[in-house]
């Protein structure tokens, strides 16, 4: 018989399970082949290497390899460990891996554990096959982050539009479920501008993929926006989430995990196994994002823009209106807390139009005297350019 090396670690966990660091390991020792103990380290070294020392990563490894070992999970002939039948059952569910063939290295990392790491490993293949490519990678961060509609070759022109409802709804409070339809209806460079609005940094994007790109690289963490950029940011997201699991169980990997990277990490939604579902547009990651501002509801704005109307309005009884400019002049300085931006307003005021809320008319006459009103208050929606809110009379 061939030699076994025997370990006999003192185990520190429930031996019918793996801690999810446990897990990613199980990942990688399933592969065809087996795997050495120094090609794991080295293999597995980007997941971590962002929050332990090589030499930090190199004990914890061989610490949970002996504890795989211990409960039955893997073995290890002539340096080479594999996984059991129960390990394999654990690799299986943490990657989504179903087949019962020992895949590829590449495989694994490239494909199942870029899905796990946006939660998305209980997809079906065909779905999560799209990470492969760089625009298809950028879609499925987006939709897994902000909760959008699952298509899997969204356009890029389709993705702005899903982008700017969630913005949106974010402006109103998330009180505007699917009020605002396929988002379709502003023009592509105000549904940017909205769009825009889920930036760490708010801005106008020049086009559909700069947006898209911009946004996949913040919602992952990661620094550059090509494809490997983004890959790896993912895969140390995984990575940092299995130490951090570790943290309440093991002081020494909580002292590694603070004195490593100690920027926070840009983490999106953890699988679905591990926490409970979140409203859409709550969807997102929550580590660099700023306390949201109490924002508004359809009927509280539709009620504050009529207010700042009437004390605005030009014109005579039964056609009194207000220039767009000066109703969002008056509604940044009387709510202060609700923290909206310019295209936020205006796009809100669309949406509180078409819901019946507030009545928009457009400058059919222009005087050359209110040009730079008429232009700051401009609102392109559908095939129409909005410039008034007009005023009820009672």
């Amino acid at each position: 018989m061939p030699a076994v090396r025997e370990t006999k670690p003192q185990p520190t966990e429930d031996p019918g399970h793996a801690t999810p660091l446990g897990a990613l390991l199980l990942a990688r020792i399933m592969c065809e082949g087996g795997v050495t103990r120094s090609e794991i380290g080295n293999d597995l070294a980007g997941f971590v290497g962002h929050k332990l020392s090589p030499g930090e990563w190199r004990q914890m490894a061989e610490t949970h390899i002996g504890l795989l070992i211990a409960a039955g999970f893997a073995s290890e002939t002539r340096n080479r460990l594999r996984v059991t039948e129960s390990g394999r059952a654990i690799a299986a569910a943490f990657t989504g891996y179903s087949s019962t063939a020992a895949p590829e290295w590449t495989v694994i990392r490239d494909l199942h554990l870029v899905a796990k790491g946006l939660g998305l490993e209980n997809d079906s293949l065909s779905r999560i096959k799209v990470a492969l490519r760089p625009e298809g990678l950028r879609a499925l961060i987006l939709q897994s982050v902000f909760k959008l509609p699952s298509k899997k070759n969204p356009s890029l022109s389709k993705l702005r539009a899903q982008l700017a409802l969630v913005a949106l709804e974010r402006a109103f409070g998330n009180t505007l479920k699917g009020g605002f339809g396929k988002g379709a209806a502003f023009t592509a460079k105000a549904g940017r501008a909205l769009a825009g609005q889920l930036s760490v940094n708010p801005r106008e994007f020049p086009t559909d993929q700069r947006l898209v790109t911009a946004l996949a690289a913040e919602a992952v963490g990661a620094v550059q926006t090509d494809y490997e950029a983004l890959r790896a940011a993912i895969w140390r997201n995984l990575g940092t989430r299995a130490v951090a699991a570790l943290a309440s169980r093991d002081p020494a990997a909580q002292s590694a995990a603070n004195r490593s990277n100690p920027a926070p990490d840009r983490v999106p939604a953890p699988s679905k196994a591990d926490s409970a579902p979140k409203a859409a547009n709550d969807a997102g990651p929550p580590a660099l994002e700023k306390p949201r501002p109490a924002r508004p509801d359809p009927g509280t704005f539709a009620t504050a823009v009529k207010s700042a109307a009437a004390n605005r309005a030009e014109g005579w009884p039964g056609n009194r209106k207000a220039f767009i400019s000066h109703v969002w002049d008056a509604i940044r300085l009387l709510h202060p807390a609700w923290d909206l931006t310019e295209i936020e307003f205006k796009c809100m005021l669309a949406e509180a139009h078409r819901l019946g809320q507030v009545v928009l008319a457009t400058a059919d006459l222009k005087d050359k005297k209110s040009m730079a009103a008429i232009e700051s208050s401009a609102i392109a929606y559908k095939n129409t350019v909005w410039h008034f809110v007009r005023v009820e009379e009672d």
